[in-house]
């Protein structure tokens, strides 16, 4: 794999790495630290794939962009948001009031978007507790969960309340060429990829990152779902119909090339979490006892952040055991998960 680019664009700059399309780097405050933004030049404005998390810092880089001496100056013509994560949507709707443009984006993703821009500190229920108790967590990290509910909101300026849907396979007109919008699932419900065959970029979104690997997790909204199993389609639909030579542009870390070595790489990755996974299941566990087997690291309540990408992570691989019939769940009468190698599966 070769990271294509080695000029990071500041905050409120903008660095070409394809005809008509800029590589925009918002700043979060958060341990990942930035997200990248992708503009493609129309003949009036730009459409902007994706938009930062609503914050002061992320508004003034736009406000720069848009200027009339900066980089972006005409400002949007559309905004495309890939998925539903604040980091992608939580500045599409002031955007798209500022500038009076629309917001494309899939219709799951939407929804979803929509469903978590109310969630506040109210508004946590009952499942979400129940949740997190069948993972393993402790009553006093459940407490803590419950004070700092609603973060989803935070980082989200309200969406607009009309959307152009966007559906897999469809081709989109961006700026002088056609785009096909290929979605996957697993990372989040449908998110949209989009593929350029005439400028060979492939822009990937938070589905297939250089250096480090999506979060998949399973949510309290969906405790029974198979994010891992979706993801892990999505990764071979992809290895068909993206081809290898193309310019990748992912939304954290840098551009690259060699697309199909680093799906191969993901999939050993998953190979080998599965391996480590069921030898440890040789013995009863929870989700939050197989972290150090899964990640190579302990995680506590005291990180709360961590806790909950842990937790979400871990419940993906074993619901992805439990669906294939590999390991065995049992809940306890105080609601809490346990999970271990079936009789015919322990090596």
């Amino acid at each position: 794999m070769d990271i294509s680019c080695g000029v990071v664009p500041e905050p409120g700059t903008a660095y070409q790495v394809a005809p008509g399309v800029m590589w925009v780097r918002m700043p979060m405050p958060l341990p990942l630290d930035h997200v990248n933004i992708w503009a493609v030049k129309e003949s009036v404005g730009w459409t902007i794939v994706d938009s930062g998390l609503s914050t002061e810092a992320t508004e003034m880089s736009w406000r720069a962009l848009f200027a009339a001496e900066g980089a972006l100056q005409g400002g949007p013509a559309r905004v495309i948001a890939t998925h539903m994560h604040q980091d992608h949507v939580g500045m599409a709707g002031w955007l798209a009031r500022k500038f009076r443009c629309v917001l494309w984006m899939t219709g799951l993703e939407y929804l979803r978007s929509r469903v978590h821009e109310a969630d506040d500190a109210s508004s946590l229920s009952s499942d979400e507790a129940t949740f997190y108790r069948r993972a393993g967590w402790d009553e006093e990290v459940i407490k803590e969960y419950r004070a700092r509910y609603g973060y989803f909101g935070r980082y989200l300026s309200k969406l607009p309340r009309s959307y152009r849907r966007v559906r897999d396979g469809e081709h989109v007109r961006i700026g002088l060429h056609d785009w096909r919008v290929i979605t996957g699932a697993g990372h989040s419900p449908e998110h949209a990829c989009l593929y350029c065959a005439e400028l060979k970029v492939f822009i990937s979104g938070d589905q297939v990152l250089p250096r480090i690997s999506s979060n998949v997790s399973v949510s309290p909204i969906e405790p029974d779902a198979n994010p891992l199993d979706e993801w892990l389609l999505s990764l071979r639909r992809m290895a068909v119909e993206v081809p290898d030579d193309v310019l990748v542009l992912p939304s954290h870390q840098e551009p690259f090339r060699g697309l199909h070595a680093r799906l191969e790489s993901l999939t050993r990755e998953v190979d080998a979490s599965i391996v480590r996974l069921k030898s440890a299941l040789k013995e009863r566990k929870r989700a939050v006892d197989v972290f150090a087997d899964l990640f190579s690291r302990e995680i506590t309540g005291g990180d709360l952040h961590h806790l909950r990408l842990a937790t979400g992570e871990s419940l993906a691989h074993l619901n992805y055991l439990w669906h294939r019939g590999e390991v065995s769940r049992e809940i306890d009468r105080n609601g809490v998960a346990w999970y271990q190698n079936l009789p015919s599966q322990v090596q």
